[in-house]
């Protein structure tokens, strides 16, 4: 009868690698200090000899179940799946296993989803944040580390996050714009969460006399409004308009600033939701992209290329983001300092969509088409 071979241990990689017990454990673990080439020494051992760390065993020592767990908004939505598939790209390198689910944008779902993972005891959470500072700080309390992905939450700066340079991508895209002659740019931006009533009143404390009403801008529409001024171009609200990212929502607001200012010559959407509801407006209202409106948006999902033109966009590196968020919170975790964003480059991408300024619309162009 033929012999079972017998399975690796810990004891054989240490040796094979040349370090002890201890070190082949903190690179498994990502606790303690373990310099990356002594990493890669111990990791490579590890898969010549086809060794597999007992994950019920550590659960039990750590008493902890493993894996880390990740909460996006949508897993269909393009940007949201590109920056999972990062975080599982850096998690399967460092052997770990990753939990995902889905807030939806609602704050008591994505509380849920915090106490779930807390009650099974994973190392760590990455979370692209919709929720309430107090949720978060107490999660991060109980949780062994937390990382945000592309968001923030202002009143957690302690927090590690990894972000996109949205202030740099929409800076280009403004500058792209008036040097192509426009004005007269609307802008589509993501409205907030309702905030409460302590927020709000510190909102309206805050604001400057005469600025507009309301929470403060995103970081978006803030470098929306920065750039125009810098570049001396006034700026009009009310070719700045809010709406949810979602189908019908977006469409009524794009299709309100086209309708209500034909003097727009171009429109910057901040998402790619509302990118496409300008593009299916401005199909709607028979305009001419870019002869009568120039469009683009931040986020250069697949379809922007696709479109007729394809769509100038800014793009944000998503994957990118996922992994360096895996990467922070998995890697030298004793040796992490003061949290500090991690500001990842924005790249304009100019295609088709965007033209030089040209004379006022066409007559008739501008209004809804009736079937």
């Amino acid at each position: 009868m033929a012999t079972r071979a017998r399975s690796a241990t810990i004891k054989d990689v240490a040796a094979a690698a040349g370090v002890g017990i201890a070190t082949v454990s903190r690179a498994f673990s990502g606790a303690g200090s373990v310099s990356a080439s002594t990493r890669e020494r111990v990791l490579a051992a590890a898969r010549e000899l086809d060794y597999r760390p007992s994950a019920l065993g550590r659960g039990l020592k750590l008493r902890r179940s493993g894996g880390i767990g990740l909460i996006v908004p949508d897993v269909t939505d393009p940007f949201c799946a590109e920056l999972v598939a990062g975080v599982l790209a850096c998690a399967r390198t460092l052997g770990e296993h990753v939990i995902v689910d889905a807030a939806h944008g609602d704050p008591a779902r994505e509380a849920e989803i915090v106490d779930r993972l807390v009650e099974q005891r994973v190392d760590g959470v990455i979370a692209m944040p919709a929720g309430r500072d107090a949720d978060w700080r107490a999660a991060a309390r109980v949780c062994s580390s937390v990382v945000f992905a592309d968001r923030v939450l202002p009143g957690l700066p302690e927090i590690p996050a990894v972000l996109a340079d949205d202030a740099g991508g929409v800076r280009s895209l403004v500058e792209y714009l008036v040097g192509l002659g426009h004005r007269r740019i609307g802008f589509l931006g993501a409205a907030p969460p309702a905030p409460s009533a302590t927020a709000t009143a510190a909102a309206s404390a805050a604001a400057p006399p005469g600025g507009p009403p309301g929470p403060p801008p995103g970081v978006r529409e803030r470098a929306f409004r920065d750039t125009l001024a810098q570049l001396r171009v006034p700026v009009e609200e009310d070719l700045i308009v809010a709406a949810r990212p979602a189908g019908d929502a977006a469409y009524a607001a794009a299709a309100g600033l086209l309708q209500r200012r034909a003097d727009v010559t171009a429109v910057l959407a901040a998402g790619h939701l509302l990118g496409e509801a300008a593009v299916l407006v401005a199909r709607g209202l028979d305009l001419r992209v870019p002869a009568d409106v120039s469009i683009a948006m931040v986020d250069d999902v697949a379809w922007a290329e696709l479109c007729d033109p394809p769509l100038t966009a800014v793009a944000r590196p998503a994957r990118d983001i996922g992994y360096r968020a895996c990467e922070l919170l998995l890697r030298d975790r004793a040796r992490r300092g003061p949290a500090r964003p991690v500001l990842l480059p924005t790249e304009l991408v100019v295609r088709g969509s965007c033209g030089p300024l040209r004379t006022a619309r066409a007559p008739g162009r501008g209004t809804a088409r009736h079937a």
